[in-house]
């Protein structure tokens, strides 16, 4: 089943660019990682604050708050769609890297992804 590309483009045709399955719950994934919690006006707990997080002094409590707040948010937006089996944290200078192990539920396909914010 095709779904709606992220971000949202037309294609050569002027038709909505699709993405696969795969593809598109890992974009679900990128959204609920970088939107602020409070930034959708009907889904005010949607999100998760890492961009807030990516200017705390680096220290192994701010990766232990960063996997447990990013574990949390992906089990109540996307419960449905994946099960969260790891979070890794790594925070290096300026940057900080997410990477998501998870089942795809509908798949039942073990998937990983890596998430990269800079400040």
């Amino acid at each position: 089943m095709t779904q709606v590309a992220f971000p949202y483009a037309p294609d050569r045709r002027g038709r909505t660019t699709g993405s696969d399955e795969s593809r598109h719950v890992r974009n679900l994934i990128e959204q609920t990682l970088f939107t602020a919690p409070g930034e959708r006006v009907n889904r005010p707990s949607f999100g998760t604050p890492l961009s807030q997080l990516l200017f705390e002094p680096n220290s192994d409590d701010l990766t232990t708050v960063v996997q447990t707040t990013v574990q949390a948010s992906l089990r109540q937006s996307l419960g449905g769609l994946i099960e969260v089996e790891q979070v890794e944290v790594e925070s290096l200078d300026s940057q900080l890297r997410v990477t998501v192990v998870y089942v795809h539920r509908r798949l039942g396909r073990r998937e990983s992804a890596l998430f990269v914010r800079e400040s």
